[in-house]
């Protein structure tokens, strides 16, 4: 069992803020944990937009606070976000998030990321895999 308390994350490398510090991402667990998926929480900050597409990795997102919409910019839909509100980007969707509030979401990624990644251009996460994963550590 590992307990991780979320506020311990602050100031270590699993403290992750993009250089537009439009969000801040603190990851709790990582590939190097060995379960298969990675949970982060994520804050986007009120007034902002991002764009994402995880185009090697599937993610799901449950919003636990705040407000805003989140864009297909594959379809044009919009859907508001909202405490309680989960989307799963199983398609691997070009998406944009608009923060209308402060929004804290609670991520999982699969395959689960190592913590390294860095969005590229066009929002991209590469595929980055551990050597050997380790379960229990």
């Amino acid at each position: 069992m590992k307990i991780t308390y979320v506020e311990d994350l602050d100031g270590t490398d699993r403290d992750v803020t993009p250089a537009d510090g439009n969000w801040r991402s603190r990851r709790i667990v990582l590939a190097k944990e060995g379960v298969g998926f990675s949970f982060h929480e994520t804050i986007l900050y009120a007034g902002t937009e991002s764009d994402f597409w995880y185009a090697n990795h599937i993610e799901s997102v449950y919003c636990v606070g705040g407000e805003g919409e989140l864009v297909n910019r594959e379809t044009g839909e919009v859907h508001p976000i909202r405490d309680g509100m989960c989307y799963l980007l199983d398609g691997n969707e070009k998406h944009t998030v608009r923060a209308t509030t402060d929004l804290r979401m609670a991520c999982v990624f699969n395959p689960p990321v190592t913590g390294r990644e860095v969005h590229d251009e066009n929002g991209v996460y590469p595929l980055i895999v551990e050597d050997e994963p380790t379960p229990g550590a």
